[in-house]
């Protein structure tokens, strides 16, 4: 079966694939301290239980992805990222509504997250995608000058 959402910025959403492992720690490394590599993702797009949601155009040059780890009645937002040319164009939130929807299929009720407590473009989306605080994790998240940050755990449910 093949799945496809629509996105912002004549985009699409579709799942990711096993050639896609290199462009996504590409990707990964534009917005985290510590990028995750192909390999890493290469293992994720073998799992059936962590799918990758990708944004691309036509051409399938991807924009962003999601991903997310699915168990039982549970999925977790394990990191989303997009590319910083397509930053600011809604990106962001139509993986998360892709997300959304396919989960609706699943028997997952709730999704989880853990975002750093600065960044806070990060939490207005979710916010505005329903996500609430529920937790704080300090000292969570490695920084670049070797402090460590907080992780806010968030939470929505998905029904």
């Amino acid at each position: 079966m093949i799945k496809l959402w629509m996105a912002p910025a004549g985009l699409h959403v579709e799942m990711g694939q096993d050639g896609d492992a290199a462009e996504l720690a590409r990707i990964h490394k534009t917005g985290f301290f510590r990028g995750w590599s192909a390999q890493e993702f290469a293992e994720f797009l073998a799992e059936r239980n962590t799918p990758i949601y990708v944004a691309c155009d036509a051409k399938r040059r991807i924009a962003g992805f999601a991903l997310i780890r699915i168990a039982a009645d549970e999925a977790e937002l394990l990191t989303i990222a997009v590319d910083p040319k397509w930053r600011g164009k809604k990106i962001g939130r139509a993986l998360l509504h892709a997300t959304f929807q396919d989960l609706m299929l699943s028997p997952a009720k709730r999704m989880f997250l853990e975002v750093e407590e600065q960044n806070a473009a990060a939490i207005r989306l979710y916010r505005n995608e329903g996500f609430r605080e529920i937790a704080r994790r300090d000292g969570y998240y490695a920084r670049v000058d070797g402090s460590a940050a907080t992780a806010l755990v968030m939470a929505r449910d998905l029904g």
